[in-house]
Formats: structure tokens, C-alpha cells, sequence
């Protein structure tokens, strides 16, 4: 089941993203949450620290899965997510780094570091996962005919989604790494709710077809029709479609 809420604009929507992470933090202390990088969460993740120094609400025994990482750059690269996420979120709240969790690029091995990762989401189910959306329907960075089956993986990221990240490196797109590791898709849709965000008009189409499109891996992001516990908050342009 998928309940949509359109907000007049990107505070509203960061609002009402805040109060739907914040309720099962709340009603669970120990909550696993299922973490999102880009533009679209970085309201949230203010709110989320804003929340912390104002009314203290705990992290300690929180524990965090991102959706993915790139490969090709230093985890202490700036466009990192590892990067992205500490400066945006873990360095601000008190959260103990032994439960964060992010795929690894490390090492020559990249499958058994997604092996790990698995296993380490089999073994925690996340109750709340955030995503954000590509314009070609990707959620993580699992694009347009991947398995709706998969389990995270290694995948070379589609030139549309190197155009979109270009604005993280300086709007060169020869400086956005060309492979990334990601959660699969049934690890996403093993999460107890979803909650994904989208802002602008060049998501409209990708959120028109992930509501009311033909579930099909041509549009990964179709496949949370299936779900029974999902929540898209989208501004009025990215809903432009509906």
C-alpha cells in the first residue's frame, strides 16, 4: 500500500519526513533505520540533529544501514556517502560508530564486502528504510532492469544517473565514479516501512510511474506497489504527474 503526501515545498516536506522517522525512533529505542544519501534527506537529517541537541533524543542503541556506497573513491573522499553521511547526520547526533553501517568499498573483494553486507541485513531487519528516487526510477542505485530479487551488488551506474550526480562533483561528470555497491532490491522491500522523497519536476515521471506505472523492472522503483507499509512525501512539482 502506498500513501502519498504532496508538501508545498522542500521544508514542509523535510518536516513531515522528520515526524515519520521520528515516531519509530520514538516507539523503539533500538530501531534499525535504513539510510538514504543525495539532496533529498538533508532536511531531514537537520531536523533529526536539530531534534537531538534541542530535546535529546537518543541514538545510542540505534543502529543504521545506508542503502549504498560508491566504488573508485577514498571512504574519506568528501562526496563519499561514509563522507556525506558523518558530516551530514552521525557527527551531530550520539550514535556509537560500531552501529553504523555502510557498504564497504575496501579491499579487492568486492563481492565477498557485499556477501558481508548481506549477511549482516539478514541478521537485522531495518523498520524503517528511507530512499530517495532516481529520474529513471532507481532506488539505491539499483537501475532500471535490475532483479527485483537482488541482494546488494556491485553495478555500473547508468549515464543518467552520472548526470544527476555531476552536481556533487563540480557538474563534471568525469569526476563521478562510474560503479557504486548497493543494496538489492529485495533488501529494500524486506524493510518493515519505506519512506521515500522526492523533490522537482525531473522526478515527476518516476514517481508517476512508481504509484500508478506497470510494476516492471524497466522502473525498479514500481516494485513498491507491493509493499504494504510505504510513504512517498513528494513537493507539488514532483507530483506534477499525478
Amino acid at each position: 500500500m502506498i500513501n502519498v503526501i504532496v508538501c508545498d515545498d522542500y521544508n514542509q516536506l523535510s518536516n513531515v519526513a522528520f515526524e515519520i522517522m521520528l515516531s519509530v525512533i520514538k516507539n523503539k529505542a533500538d530501531a534499525t533505520l535504513g539510510l538514504a544519501t543525495g539532496s533529498s534527506p538533508i532536511g531531514l537529517y537537520q531536523n533529526m540533529i536539530a531534534d537531538y541537541d534541542k530535546k535529546k533524543t537518543s541514538y545510542k542503541m540505534i543502529k543504521t544501514f545506508n542503502l549504498d556506497e560508491y566504488v573508485g573513491i577514498d571512504v574519506h573522499h568528501p562526496e563519499s556517502y561514509y563522507s556525506f553521511m558523518h558530516r551530514n547526520l552521525f557527527d551531530h547526533i550520539d550514535i556509537e560508530e560500531k552501529n553504523i553501517h555502510i557498504p564497504s568499498n575496501m579491499g579487492d573483494d568486492l563481492q565477498k564486502n557485499c556477501d558481508d553486507y548481506n549477511k549482516l541485513l539478514a541478521e537485522n531487519v531495518i523498520d524503517i528504510q528511507l530512499l530517495g528516487i532516481g529520474s529513471n526510477g532507481h532506488i539505491g542505485f539499483n537501475e532500471p532492469y535490475t532483479a527485483f530479487d537482488s541482494l546488494t551488488h556491485i553495478v555500473d551506474l547508468k549515464q543518467s544517473t552520472i548526470n544527476d550526480n555531476a552536481r556533487f562533483f563540480n557538474n563534471d561528470t568525469s569526476l563521478v565514479p562510474k560503479k557504486a555497491i548497493t543494496m538489492g532490491i529485495a533488501n529494500v522491500m524486506a524493510a518493515r516501512k519505506i519512506l521515500l522523497l522526492a523533490t522537482g519536476e525531473n522526478k515527476a515521471e518516476a514517481i508517476y510511474q512508481t504509484i500508478k506505472g506497470k510494476i516492471d523492472e524497466s522502473c525498479p522503483s514500481t516494485i513498491l506497489q507491493r509493499h504494504n507499509d510505504v510513504t512517498i512525501v513528494v513537493d507539488k512539482l514532483a507530483a506534477s504527474k499525478l
